[in-house]
């Protein structure tokens, strides 16, 4: 059954449509946005095409979509969404199986922003807090986004599209406070002058499309080092992941294995549930995995993992922050720069949420901020000529 709601929201609230076959799950997570000040559910939805018709009626700035309905799915409804009302951001949700995984994986590259991933069965949904927050905190933060946009007459870019080809990127000069693209101007730091022998990059919120992106822009300079990817992911979509960025990347990819040594050229994707981190054996850099209780809510995290790289590598150690919700990353980004390592965040125009590299900047840990596209021929310039 539709529900398309008659009251208008107020003008600052962020309005939702819920697209679900469930008519519990489409109740359930109305009462969840209901009970929050700043959201208002315009309409609820059983499947894809009823949605479709009603995006110009009711407005939604953010759409939480089912994946498996009847009559139009939410791979089939997700470009009708976007064609109808293109500022919306689209929010799927999708169960955690090796199906959910990979399903939510080909939405963000038909231009979902995000995905969340849905207990299953329903009961469990009613009770699963973790959910709830995530699910809640992501369409707030979407939300804010595009209103923000929408306020500023920009619409919100979706890393999925095909990669720009790479603008020339000028060194980095000496130390000094040089302008930001949203934020004034902000103080970095000078890259390292010692050679990369390491790559470890954080993400969240939009990082798998930020991922793609940036392994094709930075090419076969990969080969050169190791790389250690931290995606704030459940299990099974991490596996799934790092299938899709061999791909992309060309290169061996996989989920970290407790006690694996470093190997240059090859991807390392922290496994969900678990911490990934890095240990000097004797001479040699291992991956060590760790059930270490959650960081900033995350399990893989990014702080353990950057601050690992940097007490091993030092300031052989090259970190890259893409865009994300939270702080996470920003410690152990300040980590690397006090080791003497350089760290590159993505910039807030080119980031679904620019929280993560927004704090890493904040804290005082970047060497430079530019946008995605950018910012793989830039680490490639830095392995291959090891200067700024």
């Amino acid at each position: 059954m539709t529900n398309v709601t008659g009251a208008a929201p107020a003008g600052d609230q962020i309005r939702v449509m819920i697209v679900d076959d469930s008519a519990v799950v489409r109740g359930l997570v109305s009462r969840w946005l209901e009970e929050e000040h700043d959201f208002a559910v315009v309409a609820t939805h059983r499947h894809g095409r009823l949605a479709a018709q009603d995006m110009t009626h009711s407005r939604p700035d953010v759409v939480i979509l089912d994946i498996e309905m009847p009559e139009m799915d939410g791979l089939t409804a997700l470009p009708l969404l976007l064609k109808a009302k293109p500022d919306t951001v689209v929010l799927v949700a999708s169960t955690l199986s090796q199906r959910g995984a990979e399903t939510s994986l080909r939405a963000l590259a038909l231009g979902a922003a995000d995905y969340v991933p849905k207990p299953d069965p329903t009961g469990r949904l009613a009770t699963s807090a973790d959910f709830r927050r995530e699910l809640v905190e992501k369409v707030r933060h979407l939300g804010q986004r595009v209103r923000a946009r929408s306020a500023a007459g920009q619409r919100l870019p979706l890393e999925a599209s095909a990669p720009k080809p790479a603008a020339p990127v000028a060194a980095a000069p000496a130390p000094q406070s040089r302008p930001h693209a949203s934020r004034g101007v902000e103080k970095l730091r000078p890259y390292s002058s010692v050679p990369a022998r390491v790559l470890c990059i954080g993400s969240s919120t939009g990082g798998p499309q930020a991922l793609m992106q940036f392994l094709q822009g930075a090419g076969p300079a990969l080969a050169r080092l190791p790389i250690l990817i931290v995606q704030h992911m459940p299990p099974t979509f991490t596996t799934i992941l790092a299938q899709h960025l061999g791909r992309a990347a060309k290169r061996e990819a996989a989920e970290g294995v407790d006690g694996e040594p470093l190997v240059a050229g090859r991807i390392y994707v922290a496994p969900g549930g678990r911490h990934m981190l890095v240990e000097k054996v004797g001479d040699k850099p291992v991956i060590r995995l760790s059930d270490a209780p959650p960081v900033h809510f995350c399990r893989p995290a990014v702080d353990p993992m950057f601050e690992s790289v940097a007490h091993v590598f030092g300031a052989a150690t090259l970190g890259v922050i893409l865009t994300g919700m939270g702080s996470d990353g920003a410690r152990g980004a300040l980590a690397i720069a006090e080791a003497g390592g350089s760290v590159i965040a993505q910039n807030e125009a080119t980031s679904v949420v620019w929280g993560m590299p927004g704090a890493a900047l904040a804290a005082g840990a970047c060497a430079a901020v530019l946008p995605i596209e950018e910012i793989g021929p830039k680490v490639s310039q830095l392995i291959v000529g090891g200067k700024a």
